[in-house]
């Protein structure tokens, strides 16, 4: 069995799927599409090989998919996103998690002129399974931490690849774990606790772009200031995902978010999936 999953592993070498769809129903309210990332990547050697090396198996999937309604003077977008990642090393004892995340955002808007709405927002984002650090302690599981936002705003809209939206009244609660505080904070929760706690105002931004042909670049950017804590430190979340279409048949997808958030840690988060393989559309 093993020999069968190298063999397999060496012929596949690395493995993408990215799936875009648009959908429309009779009355053409909804439309839906997105893409899904599948990638594979294993290295083996045997106890000959001379120059050395580290037999291993890494997995990640990711996925980006939107749902937009939209009758009359009325729109409501949603977008689902979603990663997770796996390594094992011969050696390890444990299987590592290299990526994680669940994220949900929807947005309802009714206009108020040709690219005003008044907007009303709701966002969560958390992880799919438990993380550990450097030392192999644990210190995040699911669900834990968790974000939520919600707050009412105006959303400038130019169309479907360009928006801004500014909320400035938003709570946001963050929820940890209490076994994750009993030493000290959790991203951002004070030691002892299980929430916190945060009124500010939020900035949203989307820029989807065609760079050439076969480059597609889609950008987001998130932006919240606490009105209780330091508002002048104002917490970064940008993403940006590259799909670059190679052929009928190929593409590489590039995924890379960076997170600066003073109350979790004072310093710049940099996450980065790189994937290349085939392209199946349905």
């Amino acid at each position: 069995m093993k020999k069968t999953v190298i063999y397999l592993a060496l012929i596949l070498g690395v493995f993408s799927v990215n799936a875009q769809e648009t959908v429309k129903d009779s009355t053409k309210l909804w439309k839906n599409g997105g893409n899904f990332l599948l990638l594979f990547n294993q290295s083996a050697f045997n106890a000959e090989w001379l120059a050395g090396g580290t037999s291993s198996i890494a997995g990640n999937f990711g996925l980006n998919y939107d749902f937009n309604y939209k009758k009359d003077d009325v729109l409501w977008d949603t977008k689902i996103i979603a990663a997770y990642g796996l390594t094992k090393i011969k050696e390890a004892a444990k299987t590592a998690k290299t990526d994680d995340r669940l994220e949900l955002n929807s947005l309802w808007g009714k206009k108020a002129s040709e690219k005003w709405y008044y907007s009303v927002f709701f966002n969560i984002k958390t992880q799919m399974d438990a993380g550990f650090d450097k030392n192999g302690v644990e210190v995040s599981h699911f669900f834990s931490p968790t974000y939520f936002q919600f707050g009412p705003g105006m959303l400038w809209k130019k169309d479907s690849n360009l928006s801004i939206n500014i909320a400035p009244i938003t709570p946001r609660l963050i929820l940890v774990d209490s076994k994750y505080t009993v030493l000290g904070s959790s991203f951002g929760v004070s030691q002892g606790d299980t929430s916190r706690f945060e009124f500010g105002a939020s900035v949203s931004a989307i820029y989807k772009l065609n760079v050439m042909a076969n480059v597609k670049v889609e950008n987001r950017l998130n932006l919240y200031s606490n009105y209780l804590d330091n508002p002048q430190n104002i917490d970064v979340d940008y993403q940006m995902n590259i799909v670059m279409k190679i052929n009928r048949y190929m593409s590489t997808n590039i995924a890379l978010q960076t997170i600066y958030d003073d109350n979790a840690i004072k310093a710049v988060q940099v996450r980065e999936v790189f994937g290349l393989g085939l392209d199946f559309s349905f």
